[in-house]
């Protein structure tokens, strides 16, 4: 798919591999500045947290700016933060409050990287391939995110601390290099003559935006239905390891293969979606994968059994990796180029949202009914859904581009 499509796939594991080996690397220094599990547990939600205040802004700005300099940006200043961590590090001045505030501010610089990098992949390839962009783009958060980040970000922290976050450094430097030698097609990023500029354009960006999304069903039902989902799995997924530990009796090994089951689904994934995608239709597809999360989260609600519940993990991230893939090219094939920042970061503030939501709910429903009761309301919620949107899927998943607001 051409030199420009292999520049952001390498940027897109270089920086994935940063993020896997902070992902290892931050808890484990957390761990030796505190005890408390509320401060270690606030780390991870400050990340997270500017999607749900800046995720709107920051796509509404990815559709005025140079994309490619933008997710630049984001990177750049990502280097920054670390740096001071590191240098914090080395001279021991490192404590919870500079690591819960560095937690924020990475969270600030993913959130404008990942607002324009998403918009990348459409500019690059033909929209007959999105399907295929978007799986090797997924494969790099699954090889070097998931899997091989981790073990690095653990391995290295053992060296020393400033190891690991400097590594990070490193690999972010390599991913902005990697984008700046990508070559896109010219694309108007001025507004009009007599838009607003500054904060009052943006908030108008962004209501055109939501206005353009009301006016486009596909893309509308597409998005609620992600936010909608995400809530049913994060009611699970957020009492997994208490789940694993009274239902199966597995122990921090047990689980910790439950993960791994989960992504060698994803990598099988990796090597079968060409043929998948070239064999059934988009709506098929899709329909599958959410039939699939349904009855994950039953199987999950009644098994007591250790192989079972691998092998759930195991489909898991073989349907999981499926569904993210297919429904980015769905969004992305419906979606004009200069609302693509808004669309893409409306997707990812409803994922993010849906965590959010669901992972109270679902700690709430284990400690008044029992660990299996966020499974059954999980099982009862996505099936719901699903009866709903089913006719859907087939407009969803073949809608062509509509007008432009």
């Amino acid at each position: 798919m051409g030199r420009t499509f292999r520049w952001l796939v390498g940027g897109a594991y270089a920086a994935n591999l940063a993020d896997g080996i902070i992902l290892a690397a931050a808890p484990l220094l957390l761990a030796t500045l505190t005890d408390s599990a509320l401060l270690i547990a606030a780390a991870p939600m400050l990340n997270r947290l500017p999607w749900l205040l800046l995720g709107l802004g920051a796509g509404a700005v990815a559709d005025r700016v140079d994309r490619r300099r933008m997710t630049m940006a984001g990177d750049l200043a990502r280097v920054v933060v670390l740096t001071l961590l590191v240098t914090a590090l080395v001279t021991g001045h490192a404590s919870i409050g500079v690591v819960l505030t560095v937690s924020l501010l990475l969270g600030v610089c993913e959130v404008v990287t990942d607002s324009a990098s998403m918009t990348l992949l459409p500019s690059v390839v033909d929209r007959r391939d999105l399907t295929t962009g978007n799986a090797r783009m997924m494969s790099a958060n699954l090889v070097a995110n998931q899997m091989l980040g981790p073990a690095v970000g653990a391995g290295l922290f053992a060296l020393g601390s400033a190891w690991a976050f400097s590594s990070s450094a490193l690999l972010l430097l390599l991913a902005a290099a990697a984008v700046s030698r990508m070559v896109l097609p010219a694309r108007e990023t001025a507004p009009d003559p007599g838009t607003p500029t500054g904060l009052r354009g943006l908030h108008a960006d962004v209501v055109a935006g939501l206005a353009w999304l009301k006016d486009a069903p596909a893309v509308r039902t597409l998005v609620l239905t992600i936010l909608t989902f995400n809530v049913t799995w994060a009611m699970g997924w957020g009492v997994l390891v208490v789940w694993s530990h009274e239902r199966l009796g597995l122990g921090a090994v047990g689980f910790g293969l439950l993960n791994t089951a989960s992504a060698v689904g994803g990598v099988v994934a990796v090597l079968a979606y060409d043929r998948i995608a070239a064999r059934w239709s988009l709506a098929s597809v899709m329909r599958v994968c959410l039939a699939l999360e349904v009855l994950w989260h039953l199987t999950l609600a009644t098994t007591t059994s250790a192989p079972v519940g691998y092998a759930a993990m195991f489909v898991f991230g073989l349907y999981g990796f499926v569904w993210a893939s297919t429904s980015s090219a769905v969004r992305q094939r419906a979606t004009p180029d200069h609302m693509m920042g808004r669309m893409s970061a409306i997707n990812l503030v409803g994922l993010t949202g849906g965590m959010v939501i669901g992972m109270p709910i679902g700690g709430l429903l284990a400690d008044a009914f029992g660990i299996t009761a966020p499974f059954w309301v999980g099982f009862a919620g996505s099936g719901l859904t699903l009866v709903l949107i089913w006719r859907s899927l087939a407009h969803i998943a073949h809608a062509e581009e509509p007008a432009a607001a």
